[in-house]
């Protein structure tokens, strides 16, 4: 029997000659795999984020209980045979057990084949939603607008950048800080941003949850928009977090986005159907400030912020103070730290890999050249905050906010409530 990294080679490559039925009957008949493999790439909603692939193959007497060790969740246990076992209840797709694996038999679940799917059925308008990380990761000389023409290229519909609805939520989030805090005493934990930070709170430390701002990811806000203004649109989301195909899922929002892809996996695509982004034209369409640039990286969520609490209230006498947790053991500490009285902000942000996205499990490239790019592409931006924006205006008066304020309102497009 082959590896299940080869069964979703020959399945991606199948479903990229538009010949997938096909393939499937033949692995089927020849006995190579077996059902749940297969079903595993054909419908990969019905099983977890993160998978057992095979037996666990440690050597009698090594220690090979890193997995269980990093998980901070407490998600991994082992049954009669020694096999890893993850909760699916209490798995928040982190993708750090992956990560730590020596033998590589855990794997993230792979969405990629109803994407392709959908592409060659072309009877849906799929667009590609890409994470404010991407800069840098398909080479230097990527920009948006090339990225937006190879996935058109690929047979998306087209590409909305994330980062437009991070200036979305930047905005929400300087308003619910304004409105909030109003003492020394009072802090706000930021939960527009990272599903691990929020799942920690939620999970661990639910008596904070008074303290989270009731605002959805920019993930999720970007899928619900798109699906207001194109209700029979398929989204997908690409970027190099594990965990967001998590949250894609959770109950209250997942109407906004159908499938989530990681880059390596849409690098793969590209390589397979000979499209190299850098060498195509630009297509520019949208705009973002470099507030939700530099979302990417750690510290960006609390800059942005900063700035634009700054342009909308600069008159405020308690000012933004903030501080960041870098990583999940990171985000862990400080809100014990919190729990305990030992609050030295009023502005947390919490980003569960270091280096904030850029240092995703999926990232291609190592999180101090990502945030390296991360920065160059927030510098480059024309607008320095999203009130400056008038694309996220003009994106916000179609989808009905007639005024900023408005985003406050407690049933909409960009809220959420926390349990």
């Amino acid at each position: 029997m082959g590896t299940f990294r080869e069964l979703y080679n020959r399945l991606v490559d199948a479903a990229l000659r538009n010949d997938l039925e096909k393939e499937v009957r033949e692995i089927t008949e020849s006995g190579e795999y077996g059902r749940e493999e297969v079903d595993r790439l054909l419908h990969p909603m019905e099983h977890p984020v993160v998978m057992r692939t095979e037996d666990c193959k440690c050597p009698p007497g090594e220690n090979c209980e890193q997995c269980a060790v990093e998980c901070l969740f407490s998600a991994i246990d082992r049954d009669e045979n020694g096999n890893v076992v993850i909760s699916t209840a209490d798995c928040t797709g982190c993708g750090i057990c992956v990560e730590e694996c020596k033998n590589k038999v855990l794997t993230d679940r792979k969405e990629i084949i109803p994407v392709l799917e959908l592409l060659n059925a072309r009877k849906r308008p799929v667009y590609a939603m890409i994470a404010p990380a991407f800069n840098g990761q398909f080479s230097m000389d990527v920009t948006a607008g090339k990225l937006r023409t190879a996935f058109k290229l690929a047979g998306f519909y087209g590409m909305i950048e994330v980062a437009l609805f991070a200036d979305i939520l930047t905005l929400k989030e300087a308003l619910e800080f304004d409105r909030s805090i109003h003492t020394d005493k009072d802090y706000m934990l930021t939960s527009c941003c990272c599903p691990i930070w929020v799942v920690m709170i939620k999970k661990i430390y639910h008596e904070l949850i008074p303290h989270m701002p009731p605002s959805v990811s920019p993930m999720v806000a970007c899928g619900r928009a798109i699906k207001r203004i194109h209700p029979e649109a398929v989204t997908v989301f690409i970027g190099p977090c594990v965990a967001k195909k998590a949250e894609a899922r959770e109950a209250d929002i997942s109407d906004a986005v159908d499938y989530v892809l990681t880059f390596q996996e849409i690098s793969d695509v590209f390589q397979k159907m000979s499209i190299d982004p850098s060498a195509l034209p630009e297509d520019m369409r949208d705009h973002s400030s470099r507030g939700g640039r530099i979302y990417a990286r750690t510290g960006g969520v609390s800059e942005a912020v900063q700035d634009t609490l700054n342009r909308l209230k600069p008159e405020r006498n308690i000012k933004l103070k903030a501080i960041q947790a870098d990583g999940a053991a990171d985000c862990k500490r400080l809100l014990k730290e919190v729990m305990e009285g030992n609050i030295k902000a009023n502005f947390m942000e919490g980003m569960g890999c270091r280096g904030g996205c850029v240092g995703g499990p999926k990232a291609i490239i190592d999180k101090e050249l990502g945030t390296i790019h991360a920065n160059q592409y927030g510098d480059n931006a024309i607008y320095p905050t999203p009130i400056d924006n008038p694309h996220v205006i003009h994106l916000l008066e179609r989808l009905g906010f007639h005024t900023i304020e408005s985003l406050l309102e407690s049933d909409n497009l960009f809220t959420r409530k926390f349990e």
